[in-house]
């Protein structure tokens, strides 16, 4: 049998946070949508589909073939939507022929070798279609994530299921004596190369707590469970809060509460970040803070695809796009959506949807630097990490530019930051 992982339509209804990846690559606990959906079926070769000017930066990051619609023949394939939350035991292959749908979106599909060969197509979407027009179709339960939020909302059993995929119980690397155990030890994983310094509590009352190779955890720093602290990253001094994943190489201090960092990106500062999700070569300026709940409490209005959309939450934070930059102070709205390469100034409330590559400054939104001295300073800022920005991801940003030129460009004529940050 073959695996499919496929981006559907649906992507531009997570962004910003899918300008720069495909679907499928975004965090949910500890691990990327992918990443579970591959280990609920080991060993089993992989296809992945996505947008086009993507293929080049995720080719060598995914194990499988990328956009090859000849790899899928030759054999059974279960086809698996990267929007699926692939919690343990959600996606096994079906003895018969089916697609799965949820509503009307495909969750997955499965389909014998001969099927595939006879309805293949053109095209990936093609395929889709025709399978699911073709074969007996069922109702299913699993988790489709839809927007930003439903990553945030859906990270604490997320993480209690990377916990328990982990099978490990245990402090393996470094853990100062005058640190705590807060809870049940049962529910810590602490990895060989990691540090946990005196003055530290890990608090596991409320869920898992897990601490992934070459971190650091810095004295008088609390962090609660359900937790997960990708490897290489840095808690300084940090009052970590429920329901929180953290990727590879962060710096994080302040307050954090039921958040996700995908990875690569900086809050080393006081100032609270909730309900949030922050993409890549984020740097999050000290003092910034977010706010993740109205003053009377109803539901938070979101911007999404240039329209406001009702999340139906209460508690709703920021959604900040890659390679973005926030000023000291800055104070972002409910419901704040940050687009890829934005420069921010801080000292007011923020406009609840600023497009990428803008400035924000004095109560404005404006075109900023310009595209290559805003790539320029991101090499710099990927250098500092060991990383070069190959020119596979220079054409992504490129492209992402391109793309959002003229919601950018109407919204600059329009002079819209202050309607904005005021709906």
């Amino acid at each position: 049998m073959k695996l499919c992982i496929f981006e559907d339509g649906r992507f531009s209804d997570l962004y910003p946070l899918t300008y720069t990846r495909p679907v499928f690559d975004l965090r949910c606990g500890r691990t990327r949508l992918y990443e579970k959906i591959v280990r609920n079926l080991p060993g089993v070769g992989t296809t992945f589909f996505m947008r086009g000017h993507l293929e080049p930066v995720f080719k060598d990051r995914l194990d499988g073939t990328v956009n090859e619609l000849d790899a899928l023949s030759g054999d059974d394939v279960l086809f698996v939507n990267g929007r699926v939350l692939a919690l343990k035991g959600t996606i096994m292959p079906p003895g018969d022929e089916v697609a799965a749908l949820k509503g009307d979106e495909i969750a997955y599909i499965y389909a014998k070798r001969e099927t595939v060969s006879k309805l293949i197509g053109s095209s990936i979407d093609e395929l889709l279609g025709r399978l699911k027009a073709q074969l007996s179709q069922l109702s299913t339960s699993v988790d489709l994530i839809g927007h930003p939020w439903d990553l945030v909302r859906n990270n604490p059993k997320a993480i209690v299921d990377d916990f328990e995929s982990i099978g490990r119980r245990g402090v393996f690397g470094k853990m100062s004596p005058k640190a705590e155990i807060y809870g049940d030890a049962e529910k810590v994983h602490v990895a060989e190369t990691a540090e946990v310094h005196p003055f530290v509590v890990l608090d596991t009352h409320s869920g898992p707590i897990m601490i992934d190779e070459k971190t650091k955890v810095l004295p008088f720093s609390r962090i609660e469970g359900p937790c997960s602290i990708g490897s290489g990253s840095m808690i300084v001094r940090g009052n970590v809060r429920e329901e929180v994943s953290i990727g590879p190489m962060c710096r994080i201090g302040g307050e954090i509460e039921a958040s996700i960092v995908h990875g690569y990106s900086n809050k080393y500062h006081t100032g609270f970040l909730g309900h949030a999700y922050v993409g890549e070569w984020v740097n999050i300026g000290a003092l910034t803070t977010n706010s993740d709940l109205k003053n009377d409490y109803s539901t938070v209005d979101v911007y999404i695809n240039g329209n406001l959309y009702d999340t139906g939450d209460t508690k709703v934070g920021s959604f900040i796009g890659d390679h973005t930059k926030l000023g000291i102070g800055c104070l972002l709205n409910t419901g704040t959506m940050v687009g890829v390469g934005c420069n921010l100034l801080g000292g007011e409330v923020l406009p609840k949807y600023i497009p990428s590559f803008t400035w924000f400054a004095r109560g404005r939104i404006s075109r900023g630097s310009g595209f290559r001295r805003t790539v320029d300073a991101e090499r710099r800022v990927m250098l500092r990490r060991d990383v070069d920005m190959a020119p596979s991801h220079v054409q992504m940003l490129q492209n992402i530019y391109d793309e959002t030129r003229e919601e950018r460009e109407n919204l600059i004529k329009r002079g819209r930051g202050r309607s904005i940050s005021e709906a």
